[in-house]
């Protein structure tokens, strides 16, 4: 099993809500690109939070935004307006999202998401190719707009359209 399906499955076990967006999703919805880290959207507070660190915690988590690479401090699992959260785990980096722009928070972000089996029998939730588009050209930074043409060609071509 890859460490990004290990992740998800880690998160599945754990009972955290999310929707997978991101890299990953673009790839499975079919687009051609590379990816290296894990995206989610996920309420970031309370009993979801708690479900979060008890996936992550025996995986080392650390601060992938500070350059010494932190460990998590205990205080974040209590924090009660977290917007995010960007992980490097000895599974890799995951990017914990509490909303997603051009989509919205993860109520909206859910409802513009279809089930989704992952592979090897992981499944889940996953940002629906419309939003995916959406979200990247809210973005706007040029991986996302690169992102976005090959979006915008997947999503032509399951419509039958040049």
């Amino acid at each position: 099993m890859t460490p990004t399906l290990q992740l998800l499955k880690r998160l599945n076990d754990a009972g955290v809500e999310y929707v997978v967006i991101g890299g990953v999703a673009a790839v499975l919805h079919g687009a051609e690109l590379t990816t290296k880290d894990v995206d989610i959207c996920t309420p970031l507070q309370g009993a979801n939070l708690k479900c979060i660190f008890n996936a992550v915690d025996p995986l080392n988590p650390r601060v992938r935004m500070r350059p010494d690479l932190m460990k998590v401090p205990e205080h974040v699992w209590q924090m009660p307006d977290l917007k995010n959260l960007y992980l490097l785990t000895d599974l890799g980096i995951i990017d914990m999202l509490g909303d997603v722009p051009g989509v919205g928070d993860y109520n909206q972000v859910r409802e513009h998401s279809e089930p989704a089996d992952f592979g090897e029998g992981v499944a889940g939730r996953l940002l629906s190719l419309d939003a995916l588009i959406l979200a990247k050209r809210a973005a706007g930074r040029p991986k996302d707009l690169e992102h976005l043409r090959n979006l915008e060609v997947v999503r032509n071509e399951k419509k039958g359209s040049p």
